[in-house]
């Protein structure tokens, strides 16, 4: 049985531990009120872009467009995945869920070129030994409209060279305040299909060409407009949601790492009292028993 005093040093520990705990706590959830804004401001156009690309492949037939994949020409080629993790741990299961549905796709194309933003996710796959892009470099923290522009200059210029002929999107979803969800999105080239499962559009919902829809100059033109500020927008929707995400599942971890320290504590005292009551009770049986063998 451990004694008074080291009941003592485990109880101080603690102490420490959730004086950590708590400040982490404050501070997540500081950012996460400010993320909160800033993903009210942008998921509506997160949503509506991608809305309104469906819309156009739903109505526009069979578009002669390297961006576009409407008869799965992509199969078999070789992939990115734009993975998007924390910069820091201890938030609960959010990097870990990421890394694992990534390796999960990765067993069917081991040699994807990754591209990660995020410290734990790059430094993980490339102790792993994946094909990891180490000149792609950006922080998740505080995203920006910039910094989703530079991302989706360099998506657009890979698949457009052809050094990849498909690129995935790997973020976390913000479904509630209790539940993030890890997502793969098919970002290039644009797949109606996929794009009908991430917005779920019943698949009962037909579709209609429409041989009035008429692009000036012409649709290679517009597309090349479009598509690079369609990605820009994907990718910077992906960055918030994924911020905030990440912000909400460390303020939860945190706080429940607080109240498992002062359930700790509270169990801690009553031991701490329990030997020391114990070693009192033991002194004053030995100051008793030796003032009777002095009679």
């Amino acid at each position: 049985m451990a004694n008074a005093r080291e009941i003592k040093n485990r109880i101080k520990s603690i102490k420490e531990t959730r004086q950590i705990t708590k400040a982490m706590k404050l501070i997540s959830a500081a950012k996460l009120k400010k993320a909160r804004q800033q993903l009210e401001q942008t998921a509506p156009f997160f949503e509506k872009i991608k809305a309104t690309i469906a819309d156009i492949l739903v109505h526009s037939g069979d578009i002669k467009n390297p961006f576009f994949d409407i008869k799965g020409k992509s199969n078999g080629c070789k992939k990115c995945f734009f993975i998007i993790t924390g910069d820091k741990g201890m938030a609960g299961g959010y990097n870990h869920n990421i890394i694992k549905l990534v390796e999960n796709k990765l067993a069917n194309a081991p040699d994807a070129v990754l591209l990660i933003a995020g410290i734990v996710g790059k430094n993980h796959f490339m102790r792993a030994g994946y094909n990891v892009d180490q000149d792609f470099d950006y922080s998740v923290q505080n995203p920006t409209v910039y910094r989703a522009r530079e991302i989706a200059e360099r998506i657009i210029e890979m698949f457009s060279s052809g050094e990849v002929g498909e690129v995935n999107l790997v973020y976390t979803k913000m479904e509630s305040s209790i539940k993030q969800e890890p997502r793969v999105m098919k970002l290039l080239p644009l797949d109606l299909e996929a794009l009908k499962k991430e917005l779920k559009v019943p698949k009962e919902v037909p579709d209609e060409v429409d041989e009035a829809l008429i692009y000036e100059p012409s649709p290679q033109a517009v597309f090349n407009v479009l598509i690079p500020k369609y990605v820009k927008g994907v990718v910077y929707g992906a960055l918030v949601e994924a911020f905030t995400s990440e912000q909400s599942a460390r303020m939860s971890a945190m706080d429940n790492a607080t109240s498992n320290a002062d359930e700790m504590l509270s169990k801690l005292n009553l031991h701490y009292n329990r030997v020391r009551q114990t070693a009192i009770t033991q002194e004053i049986s030995e100051i008793v028993g030796g003032a009777s063998a002095l009679k």
